[in-house]
């Protein structure tokens, strides 16, 4: 069971806390994976449903791509002051440190809750959605689009290997086709581009 009360006043935090970002780490992508995170649960019996919800929506919090807080500073306020009891509070803050693709590379989480964050969060880097993000965090920090596409083969096409739940799994397979597909067309509409250029360039030299 969830504490809804709870909850939404998670989502209100976030949202406040989010507010103006642009870069494909705001309050819509929290808000999905927690979403992603509550399906998955549906199908993991003896979950912490509440402990997932949380989790999901603090999530990125105290991301440090967007803060510069220690020991999940954010986070904690925000739990301490709806009076979540320490203890809890650390296991919360235990399934948000596994989230992380850059620090958890080749650790899997130990808890449930921490493999249903995780694959949670790693769907909402799949897809139409994932392929939409890259480009808005590409964009705000202005990487042109061949850094934005090795970020594809650096970290997007390894996730769906790498998710942990069943549902996890089965939700990335059609993502992550998707995504390979993305790539195919737009290596394909690149190459026309060069060899359109080529052409002109060949052109005016023999003129």
């Amino acid at each position: 069971m969830t504490d809804d009360n709870l909850t939404e006043k998670a989502i209100e935090y976030i949202t406040a806390l989010f507010r103006d970002n642009a870069d494909g780490h705001g309050t819509d992508h929290t808000l999905r994976v927690y979403k992603n995170a509550m399906r998955i649960a549906e199908n993991e019996p003896g979950c912490d449903r509440e402990l997932i919800a949380l989790a999901a929506l603090l999530h990125d919090a105290d991301d440090r791509k967007l803060f510069h807080t220690e020991n999940n500073a954010n986070a904690r306020a925000f739990l301490a002051e709806n009076g979540v009891p320490e203890g809890r509070a650390d296991r919360i803050c235990a399934v948000i440190n596994t989230v992380s693709f850059s620090q958890n590379r080749g650790k899997v989480p130990e808890t449930l809750e921490g493999k249903i964050v995780q694959d949670a969060d790693r769907l909402d880097a799949l897809g139409a959605v994932g392929i939409a993000r890259t480009f808005a965090y590409g964009g705000k920090h202005s990487r042109p689009i061949e850094g934005s596409v090795r970020h594809f083969y650096d970290k997007l096409l390894l996730l769906k290997d790498l998710m942990n739940t069943e549902t996890g799994k089965q939700l990335a397979e059609g993502r992550h086709a998707f995504l390979k597909a993305f790539l195919k067309e737009l290596e394909e509409e690149l190459e026309k581009e060069r060899d359109a250029e080529t052409a002109a360039g060949s052109g005016g030299e023999a003129s």
